[in-house]
């Protein structure tokens, strides 16, 4: 994890504009730049937050299928509720992880009705499991409760960047932070990491880095992340923690300069990575994180949960001359899902 740039929590709200080094050190165009900065010494609460909602992503993945289903969303792209194998990653159906989506801001986007209907993946509104759906009673609430911290942090990391950012955006009438304060169009992806299958992590040179989650750009302006938890099943039937599985599973990140690096986030830390629409609104002056998911060699039956924050402008904020947020998005998102679902 050398070169990961840390930064302490109380430091970035009692005297944010001291962390310009450290922010430029992490986002800035060097080739040792990550693109990636930790956020240490957070209140105590966040590690009760964590756990909770992170169990959730194991218990739901193990509801009865017509349960899960019950939950979905096509008319979204399924960027609401939950998605399993609807995603193409690699060239094929990613049905190697599933995904909660939900806005943990803002159930129903204060937006006119045109524009619901016409950006439907951000604005349809959220989609939330029963509260007596036996064995996830309580998600709602701690996908909430987690959400909203991670964007919390989130824009007083942003206010903190604007020194840093702000010299570099192709249009200065806007800020960082107030393109994320004001957004409508937050969203959280509670992520369920599949215990691995027969070939699909053996390990070694054989393996491909991005075996569980392929290389990709986040759509975001910055993306909020937490330390990923692994969890096998017991007898009972309840998940335990467990370490990772193999050393070489987890997050890896192309530097600045293509360079691969392993990237761990301590449990206790939250992490933030700029996204593809970052680089955009600044001519491509601070670039994307390309990212990726590595199994590494292990025959567990261990899963890996984790949590991911897309804080992004609104869907009419132009993020180049000829883009909108919300064009640029439906270009992603046929990409990822096909036209058939737009």
């Amino acid at each position: 994890m050398s070169g990961v740039v840390s930064i302490s929590y109380p430091t970035l709200v009692s005297s944010p504009l001291s962390l310009r080094t450290s922010i430029e050190q992490a986002f800035g165009s060097h080739p040792q730049a990550l693109g990636i900065i930790l956020v240490k010494d957070l209140p105590s609460i966040y590690k009760s937050y964590r756990e909770t909602l992170l169990k959730f992503g194991y218990k739901y993945a193990r509801l009865p299928e017509d349960v899960k289903e019950r939950y979905t969303d096509s008319d979204s792209s399924y960027s609401f509720g939950w998605s399993h194998g609807k995603e193409i990653m690699n060239g094929k159906p990613d049905t190697l992880k599933a995904s909660y989506y939900a806005n943990p801001v803002v159930d129903v986007p204060n937006v006119s009705s045109t524009l619901r209907e016409q950006h439907r993946e951000y604005y349809r509104g959220n989609i939330w499991p029963d509260a007596k759906e036996k064995g996830i009673e309580g998600f709602e609430c701690a996908f909430k409760d987690l959400g909203r911290f991670i964007f919390q942090v989130g824009c007083e990391l942003a206010a903190a960047c604007e020194p840093f950012v702000s010299k570099h955006l192709s249009d200065t009438s806007f800020s960082l932070a107030e393109l994320i304060g004001r957004s409508q169009t937050t969203k959280a992806r509670l992520l369920h990491y599949f215990p691995p299958g027969p070939g699909d992590g053996k390990g070694g040179e054989d393996e491909p880095i991005d075996s569980w989650c392929g290389f990709h750009l986040d759509n975001s302006l910055l993306t909020g992340l937490c330390a990923a938890m692994f969890l096998r099943e017991k007898e009972d039937g309840q998940p335990s923690v467990v370490p990772s599985p193999s050393p070489e599973s987890g997050l890896y990140i192309r530097t600045r300069g293509g360079e691969l690096t392993k990237v761990s986030i301590p449990d206790d830390c939250l992490a933030f990575q700029t996204g593809e629409a970052l680089e955009l609104v600044t001519g491509g002056r601070l670039r994307a994180t390309p990212h990726c998911v590595r199994v590494g060699g292990s025959s567990e039956r261990i899963s890996r949960e984790t949590f991911a924050l897309f804080m992004q402008p609104d869907t009419d904020q132009k993020v180049s001359a000829t883009e909108t947020f919300g064009q640029f998005t439906k270009r992603i998102l046929e990409k990822h899902y096909g036209k058939s679902s737009m």
